[in-house]
């Protein structure tokens, strides 16, 4: 296992629709090391989720964690969802917005709004079909991890584009956004 590179914005692989992994090949050996890969490599970086283009590979896989409870101490100890080949279905159209950041374009944030409630159908690592209801921040943390299975970046639904910032003057004139 290890910890891979994450590609940035410009390289056409985050710009393809990854492809679909075939339920059979789900629990190979070579997805579970991919996992493993994506898994280490994302906290190494010390992102929320990642998705496999990410890491240069042209599948549909992404990991999430689940935030922990308040007043958990231990963060690390946060459910991560493995994802294959997900299809995403909007239960509340009224839009949220937050400030998003991501791996594969490092340095920024942006003020992107979504919609508030998501149901997500989903093949867990097990290749067993699962569902997952999610709103408020976890929906946006989804929708932006499964956007790289489909060739899209936070960036591209920025709609003010003056709602973009490097990382420094986010914290100093937009955390109260």
């Amino acid at each position: 296992m290890a910890i891979r590179d994450v590609i940035r914005m410009g390289n056409p692989i985050l710009r393809k629709v990854a492809e679909v992994v075939p339920v059979d090949e789900i629990t190979s050996d070579a997805m579970k090391e991919l996992v493993q890969d994506m898994f280490e490599t994302m906290n190494a970086e010390q992102g929320i989720g990642i998705a496999a283009p990410q890491i240069g590979v042209s599948k549909q896989v992404a990991i999430i964690t689940i935030p922990s409870e308040e007043g958990k101490e231990d963060p690390d100890s946060s459910p991560v969802i493995v994802v294959f080949n997900p299809k995403i279905s909007v239960i509340d159209e009224e839009l949220q917005g937050f400030w998003e950041g991501c791996l594969s374009v490092p340095g920024l944030r942006g003020f992107v709004e979504r919609p508030r409630k998501v149901l997500i159908e989903y093949y867990d690592h097990q290749a067993n079909q699962q569902k997952i209801e999610v709103e408020d921040f976890l929906a946006t943390v989804f929708q932006h991890e499964l956007d790289h299975l489909f060739g899209q970046l936070y960036v591209d639904r920025i709609k003010d584009i003056t709602k973009l910032s490097y990382n420094e003057e986010f914290q100093e004139f937009h955390t109260e956004d």
